[in-house]
């Protein structure tokens, strides 16, 4: 049975949404079942998506009888607060990976630099039989988080960032918007995003002064507008629209999804079977 892993933070909710739902080749989609799985499959719901949720521990069993030919994707959300201890991050994905690459054929981390600790990740399981892969540009470099890899990677980056004419812009996808609270404590610009008066304050002395709502195509989260005029109106700040894109998302699932097949046909099951055919 291929199996491609995707083990993903919360954040990229939306983005692993885009290519379940663009992927007609899926068959299965397992999910391992934890309190940071709701979202997607709600919203998997929504989108009449086919899935199942399984404990983890019935998703590294050996496939079932009769689903040796079907392409299977394991969707392993992780919670957003990893990013409070890079080091509790780092530790947690490497952990993640160990325990699913057994299982696949190939695991794709929806995951950027986030804070240079996950900078050396495919070197470091470079010899497994599983490939691991994280969300890279074209040339080769780690997307820096979930901002620049909708936005199609750091040049396109950047270039957002000069548009803004040194105005202090603060980014909005979807997963942000909806999560701003838990965002903002986790990044450390305040341990109590409720005092909004406090909250206020450090994004004033960092020089914030406009919400950049970023659009990628997809409309998975109900509430990305509201949350939008929520925070805007809470801080004051000015609402400009950007454009997004799934290109390098696509992109990359493109490339770890052939390292899927790639595998299969190298299997010694199948090497035995091209000899003798």
């Amino acid at each position: 049975m291929p199996v491609m892993s995707i083990i993903g933070c919360r954040m990229f909710e939306d983005e692993i949404m885009h290519l379940l739902e663009n992927d007609p080749e899926i068959e299965k989609v397992r999910i391992v079942g934890n309190e940071d799985c709701v979202g997607i499959t709600r919203k998997m719901a929504e989108a009449g998506i086919p899935y199942i949720v399984l404990p983890l521990e019935d998703i590294l069993k050996k496939p079932l009888q009769g689903e040796e030919k079907t392409f299977t994707l394991v969707v392993y959300m992780l919670e957003l607060a990893l990013h409070a201890i890079p080091e509790n991050l780092k530790k947690t994905v490497y952990s993640k990976v160990e325990l699913l690459a057994p299982c696949s054929d190939a695991i794709l981390l929806f995951y950027g630099l986030c804070g240079n600790v996950l900078g050396k990740i495919e070197e470091d399981f470079k010899n497994l039989d599983c490939k691991v892969c994280i969300l890279k540009e074209e040339n080769g470099e780690i997307v820096d988080d979930c901002i620049g890899a909708v936005l199609g990677g750091r040049g396109q980056y950047l270039k957002a960032l000069k548009s803004c004419r040194g105005v202090g812009t603060f980014f909005l996808t979807p997963m942000w918007a909806v999560n701003w609270r838990e965002m903002i404590r986790t990044s450390g610009l305040s341990q109590n995003p409720d005092d909004i008066s406090m909250s206020k304050f450090v994004f004033d002395y960092a020089g914030y002064k406009r919400a950049a709502k970023v659009n990628a195509g997809h409309a998975y989260e109900k509430n990305f507008e509201a949350a939008v005029l929520e925070f805007s109106t809470l801080f004051d700040f000015e609402v400009i629209d950007m454009e997004g894109t799934m290109k390098l998302v696509e992109n990359c699932y493109a490339k770890t999804k052939s390292a899927v097949h790639e595998t299969q046909i190298n299997s010694p099951e199948l090497k035995g079977l091209h000899l003798t055919s």
